[in-house]
């Protein structure tokens, strides 16, 4: 009787696994259809987004380019001056220092970390089996009223402190239309590293037959997060081929 029981439970098991990837699958698919369709996106060669960003009681642009070949630059106006953040040419990470105006490298275990993710545009889980990534569902979980799937994507692994560690992120799709409305991952780097950070996504719109979320909030979980409305998003813009390019002429002090 005892083996009989235990073949039951081995092939509930056995059974279980694929129905699990199966509904993982289902959701993602539904996700797709109900933002536009996988081929549209995947036919995406760039984005640029216009954003009105709060913070500290202030109020300020931020411009955001992604390329479906990686390259990326953030740019934020800040009292008349604008700060490049996160800008990616294929190779070479950098960013304008606050402080100085002054382009600066980043490292380069922060730049291998970025390449890894160079190809994820528009999103990671577009073709993920192929890029070795893993997603399960956890179950569900009530995030600010509405429930939603709760789905773990492991990317490949990353460089922290010249340690490999695993790249986590945790996606919430509600339940009803199969969107994401949060992210959370644990932040592995600068002053808050150790914490989880945690953005939110509403106001779903269409763009030229593609859906992408309107209102957006990022901070660190547990805290009252930074508001981001986005004003407007342009789909495959043109960009000058140098406009990622590191400003050598102000490369290091040559005053």
């Amino acid at each position: 009787m005892k083996t009989v029981k235990l073949c039951i439970v081995v092939l509930t098991l056995v059974f279980a696994l694929p129905t699990q990837a199966q509904t993982v699958d289902e959701i993602l698919s539904n996700y797709y259809e109900n933002v536009g369709g996988l081929e549209k996106l995947k036919a995406l060669k760039g984005m640029k987004m216009n954003i009105k960003m709060s913070q500290q009681g202030m109020e300020f642009p931020v411009e955001v380019v992604q390329l479906s070949d990686g390259r990326q630059m953030t740019t934020v106006s800040i009292q008349g001056n604008e700060y490049k953040q996160g800008v990616f040419d294929g190779e070479t990470l950098w960013a304008s220092n606050f402080m100085t105006m002054k382009a600066e490298k980043s490292d380069a275990e922060a730049t291998a970390n970025l390449k890894l993710n160079a190809n994820d545009f528009p999103g990671p889980f577009i073709d993920y089996k192929e890029k070795g990534y893993t997603v399960e569902l956890l179950g569900k979980e009530t995030i600010d009223g509405a429930e939603t799937f709760k789905v773990k994507l492991v990317k490949e692994p990353i460089m922290v402190d010249g340690k490999t560690e695993e790249d986590v992120s945790f996606y919430y799709f509600d339940t009803e239309n199969f969107v994401p409305i949060a992210v959370e991952s644990e932040l592995k780097s600068g002053p808050g590293k150790g914490m989880v950070s945690f953005t939110t996504m509403s106001d779903y719109q269409e763009v030229e037959g593609l859906y992408f979320p309107f209102s957006m909030t990022q901070g660190v979980k547990g805290q009252p997060g930074a508001p981001m409305s986005i004003e407007s998003i342009q789909l495959n813009p043109e960009v000058a081929e140098d406009a990622f390019a590191f400003p050598d002429e102000i490369e290091g002090d040559k005053n």
